[in-house]
């Protein structure tokens, strides 16, 4: 029922945008109601996911120890920050290596180089996180 919902909450809104009258006005509104919809049927959604018996299960199991689930926070923080710092890496070489690219095509090798070594930085962190979730 909810992914019903989820999928009207984008084919209704889009739909109604095409048949109708194309204007910005009419767009912000769609845009504005589409986006209100989905997020809502998300958190809809998110709170039928977590119903009594769920809770009773997740409780059951979550009896253990806080380290296992402190590991997966620390690989998923791994695995995020290193692939935020890599995207701003990768940002600001690319750029700077079209501007050097736009005026001497002789030096793509040495921008492509930096570019992956910016790169880089995500795969250490991928391996960082399969390190610690293979210590669980």
């Amino acid at each position: 029922m909810i992914i019903f919902l989820l999928i009207l909450a984008i084919v209704v809104p889009v739909g109604v945008f095409f048949i109708g009258t194309q204007s910005k006005k009419r767009f912000k509104s769609l845009l504005s109601v589409n986006v209100i919809t989905f997020f809502g049927l998300l958190i809809l959604g998110a709170i039928f996911m977590i119903s009594p018996a769920a809770a009773s299960d997740v409780e059951a199991v979550a009896v253990g120890s806080n380290s296992s689930g402190l590991g997966y926070i620390a690989a998923a923080l791994a695995t995020g920050f290193s692939c935020i710092g890599a995207g701003i890496a990768v940002a600001s070489a690319a750029s700077a290596a079209l501007g050097a690219l736009s005026e001497n095509e002789a030096i793509m090798g040495k921008a492509m180089i930096f570019v992956a070594l910016a790169e880089g930085v995500a795969i250490y962190g991928l391996i960082i996180s399969i390190m610690i979730l293979g210590q669980l």
